[in-house]
């Protein structure tokens, strides 16, 4: 699955590449960018990070026609501590424009992407996200996802690294990661069970923790603070919801 996605982005990586050789440096976001860190440590443990993703590999189209802006606006009003934005275009039906459209509500956003490039980097910089996503597996070396964790912080940026199992983890601790993000979906089957979150966070150290896939309700989600994850990521359960703002309300308990 991860091969897929990695195959997927090298065309943007190769365009990205030609631009620069170009001289056409993307400029970095002067305007504000919260804290991701901040904002998350603020509502938590089990602070929740609420995702807009219009379609995702495992279940196709989540929402037809689904607008960035009446999610953003649905979420900063019902308790979310930050917005995850897809910004992948092949499986996921995102773009990095959606970024500038959601900044607008002031929750912090995370770029999630798969990025794998320096030239990446510069470019989730130069929008008003300020967290961005790197994924542990999808790099052939700890000293590869180092590189990029330090040019995220350089240009402002907070880098979460995701992981899987016991190996990422050790792989991002090496790599200098201060935020790490563990994904419930088991990329073989595509189900997810919070089962990998419960055997995790036994490892846990001074990172700041997030649980990400699989939580559907409040219940959940305090399983997951009492387990002292500073949030939970929560995506196809609110693209999918009726009211995604009233389904966020409950998860956060903003409307008890």
């Amino acid at each position: 699955m991860l091969d897929k996605f990695r195959k997927a982005k090298q065309p943007e990586i190769e365009a990205l590449r030609e631009e620069f050789m170009a001289g056409q440096i993307p400029a970095k976001y002067e305007g504000e960018r919260p804290s991701f860190t901040g904002a998350i440590r603020a509502k938590g443990p089990g602070a929740v990070i609420a995702e807009f993703k219009p379609a995702s590999p495992s279940k196709g189209i989540l929402r037809e026609h689904a607008n960035p802006l009446d999610y953003a606006q649905a979420y900063a009003e019902n308790g979310a501590a930050a917005m995850s934005v897809l910004t992948e275009s092949q499986y996921f039906q995102g773009h990095p424009n959606y970024l500038f459209m959601c900044a607008q509500y002031g929750l912090p956003l995370l770029r999630k992407d798969f990025i794998l490039d320096p030239l990446q980097v510069a470019m989730t910089a130069s929008s008003p996200a300020s967290a961005m996503l790197l994924i542990a597996r999808m790099f052939g070396s700890t000293h590869e996802l180092r590189q990029l964790i330090q040019l995220a912080e350089m240009a402002g940026l907070e880098p979460v690294v995701e992981i899987f199992d016991e190996q990422d983890l050790e792989s991002a601790r090496e790599a200098g990661a201060t935020i790490i993000q563990v994904n419930n979906r088991d990329l073989n089957t595509l189900t997810t069970t919070l089962d990998v979150s419960r055997r995790l966070m036994d490892k846990q150290n001074d990172e700041l923790w997030i649980s990400a896939s699989g939580v559907e309700c409040r219940e959940q989600v305090l399983e997951m603070a009492d387990l002292a994850f500073d949030a939970v990521l929560v995506g196809t359960s609110l693209m999918l919801a009726d009211d995604p703002g009233a389904m966020l309300a409950e998860l956060t308990g903003a409307g008890q």
